[in-house]
C-alpha cells in the first residue's frame, strides 16, 4: 500500500508516534496524474505537497530566452512542491509536470504545518528533510551550476540519478544541465 511506502520513507528522517503517524496518515489523498499533467502551475498559489509514491515529476521555467530550464526532478521517495511559493502564499515562479504517469499521496501543506506544531517526532522529521534537501543537496548544485563544466554536472546528475538517464528524453538532460541537446550529443556521445 502507498502509505506504507510513505511511512516508510518519512522513517528514514525520523521516527513517528503512532499518534503523529495516524493524524498524517488522514491528511493523504492519492491521486494519479498522466504523463504531461500539472501538479503546479506558474502563477498558481500551490497548497499541497506531493509524494511521489510511482513515476516521475519535473520542476521547470523558461528562462528570458524562451528555453525550458529543468531546476528539479521528483522521481519515486520524493516529495514534491513549489515550496517557497507555498510557504508564502504567494504565485509559484515554476511548473511541475508529470513526466510519466505519476501515483502521489497529497496533502495540505498548511494542515501538515499544524502537525508540525502539535508533534515533535513531525517536526523533527520536517527539520531534518529541509535540512537535507534544501539546504545540503541545493547548495552544491547551485554551486555547480555557476562554476562546473558540463562534463562535470553531468556526472553530478550520473551520480544523483542514475536510473533517470534511461526515463529521460536527451532535451530533458539538456535542460537540467543548462546546455543544449546538440552539445549534449557532442560533448558525451549521448543519444537517445
Amino acid at each position: 500500500m502507498a502509505t506504507e511506502q510513505f511511512f516508510k520513507k518519512i522513517r528514514t528522517y525520523a521516527n513517528l508516534s503512532e499518534g503523529a503517524e495516524n493524524a498524517w496518515q488522514s491528511l493523504l489523498v492519492e491521486k494519479t496524474y498522466e504523463k504531461g499533467d500539472y501538479f503546479v502551475r506558474i502563477g498558481q498559489t500551490p497548497q499541497r505537497v506531493a509524494y511521489v509514491v510511482k513515476g516521475l515529476f519535473a520542476q521547470y521555467y523558461f528562462n528570458d530566452n524562451g528555453e525550458t530550464v529543468i531546476k528539479y526532478f521528483f522521481p519515486e521517495g520524493r516529495i514534491a512542491g513549489s515550496i517557497p511559493a507555498t510557504l508564502t502564499h504567494s504565485e509559484s515562479l515554476f511548473d511541475i509536470i508529470a513526466l510519466e504517469e505519476t501515483t502521489v499521496l497529497e496533502y495540505n501543506y498548511n494542515e501538515f504545518k499544524k502537525l508540525v506544531s502539535t508533534f515533535q517526532d513531525v517536526a523533527t522529521f520536517y527539520i531534518r528533510y529541509l535540512e537535507q534537501h534544501w539546504v545540503i543537496d541545493k547548495e552544491p548544485y547551485e554551486v555547480s551550476l555557476r562554476s562546473d563544466s558540463a562534463k562535470v554536472r553531468y556526472a553530478d546528475f550520473l551520480r544523483k540519478y542514475p536510473d533517470l538517464v534511461k526515463r529521460l528524453k536527451k532535451h530533458q538532460i539538456a535542460a537540467y544541465l543548462g546546455i543544449t541537446p546538440t552539445q549534449l550529443s557532442r560533448i558525451f556521445g549521448y543519444s537517445k
